[in-house]
C-alpha cells in the first residue's frame, strides 16, 4: 500500500464525514475534531487511526511502519458507518433529542413550581 492510497482513504472518509454529517474542515485530522458525539466511539478511534497513518504515511522513511491491515480495517469501518447514516435517521434522532431535553427541563421546572408552592404553604 503505497501513500497515495492511505491519503485517498483518509480523503474518502473525510468526504463521506462532510457529506453525511455536514463537518467542515481542512483534513481528517481537523474533522475529527469537530466531530465529537456526532459518531461512535469506535468509529472516532479508527478515524483517529487512519488520520495518525495518513500522516505518518507522508514521510517516505516512516512508510514502512504503516499497518496495511489496520489501515484497511479503519477505512472499512468507517465507510461502513458513514455510508449507513441516512437523512432520515439523522432527523429523527435529532428530533428525539430534542423533546427528550424538553421534556426533561419540563419536569424539572415543574418539580422546583411544587416545591415552591408547598414551601410557600399554598398546597397540604
Amino acid at each position: 500500500m503505497s501513500a497515495i492510497t492511505v491519503q485517498q482513504m483518509a480523503d474518502r472518509v473525510a468526504q463521506l464525514m462532510e457529506v453525511r454529517l455536514r463537518i467542515r474542515g481542512n483534513g481528517l485530522a481537523e474533522k475529527l475534531r469537530h466531530a465529537r458525539g456526532m459518531m461512535p466511539r469506535r468509529v472516532q478511534a479508527e478515524a483517529a487511526i487512519l488520520a495518525k497513518y495518513a500522516a505518518l504515511a507522508q514521510n517516505p522513511k516512516m512508510l514502512p511502519q504503516v499497518d496495511q491491515h489496520r489501515v484497511a480495517e479503519a477505512y472499512d469501518t468507517c465507510v461502513q458507518h458513514l455510508t449507513g447514516v441516512g437523512q432520515i435517521e439523522r432527523v429523527r434522532s435529532m428530533a428525539l433529542g430534542i423533546a427528550s431535553s424538553i421534556l426533561f427541563r419540563m419536569l424539572v421546572v415543574g418539580g422546583l413550581l411544587l416545591w415552591f408552592l408547598i414551601w410557600k404553604g399554598y398546597v397540604q
